[in-house]
């Protein structure tokens, strides 16, 4: 029996200014399922990330999580969709006038009714679940790089979302720490039955983690497949990426001339 899909995007193409970003990207993520979205710079990751989350309007195409539309339902539902949804950005994005405990808490306070004695003890639960239990009076600025990619996902899970996204997970920090953090998004997914999107340019770390990686190239859905079937691609722009190997693009002299010439060029 087929799981049931969680996050479709059909036909997604986006632009800033003149230059497309996202060129008729199809995705389609099934329940439980941990999709890496991996690229080189410029690809689409984050663009697509910031799309699937609504925070972006596409110049076309649908986007849909849990079954809904999310550019065409009203700003009521979005809010209550939103709720379905957790989010643990790169830099960590905690609020530094808050101490950690506060800011685990501060989604239950600002979409549920629970009472503070049961805000507490559910993100002081949510803080053990990433190993930060007793740190919960600290502030961001006395943290770790590690600490505070923990404590971000401790405030993502605090509603217990059904989706769950995350924007390099491992950036910055050592082999260690970015290993804990793998085990983290798996423990995550195995007890709590999230559905995961991770945008990372670490190999091991998608490799380890991925039911699935998604392949980006200029905005197009390069390849889909499995850690096995992406490891033993033969797609050029495939193998450069897990070669590490630089990408160098030839152009015909007119095309170069056209591209130091054209009124909308941007740097890539």
């Amino acid at each position: 029996m087929d799981k049931e899909t969680v996050i479709k995007v059909e036909n997604l193409v986006t632009h800033y200014g003149a230059r497309k970003i996202l060129d008729g990207l199809n995705l389609d993520i099934k329940k439980g399922e941990i999709r890496v979205i991996m690229g080189g710079s410029g690809s689409g990751k984050s663009t697509l990330l910031w799309h699937i989350l609504g925070l972006y309007q596409p110049t076309q195409g649908q986007i849909e999580l849990l079954g809904k539309d999310i550019h065409n339902i009203s700003f009521n539902e979005q809010l209550k969709l939103k709720q379905d949804i957790g989010v643990s950005f790169q830099s960590g994005a905690l609020f530094s006038s808050m101490n950690v405990g506060e800011n685990v808490a501060l989604p239950l306070r600002e979409f549920t009714n629970l009472d503070e004695n049961t805000i507490r003890i559910i993100s002081r639960m949510k803080l053990e679940v990433v190993n930060l239990g007793g740190f919960h009076k600290l502030l961001p600025s006395q943290l770790s790089g590690g600490m505070i990619k923990r404590a971000a996902l401790a405030r993502a899970i605090v509603m217990d979302p059904k989706l769950l996204f995350f924007d390099e997970p491992s950036a910055g920090l050592d082999p260690v720490v970015s290993s804990e953090i793998d085990d983290l998004i798996l423990s995550l997914r195995d007890t709590m039955g999230m559905s995961m999107v991770v945008v990372t340019h670490e190999l091991d770390s998608a490799f380890k983690i991925a039911d699935k990686i998604t392949v980006l190239d200029q905005g197009k859905n390069l390849i889909t497949g499995t850690v096995e079937e992406i490891k033993k691609s033969d797609i050029k722009r495939v193998k450069d990426l897990l070669e590490r190997r630089s990408r160098h693009d030839e152009l015909k002299p007119d095309d170069y001339l056209k591209r130091l010439t054209q009124e909308h060029y941007t740097l890539s």
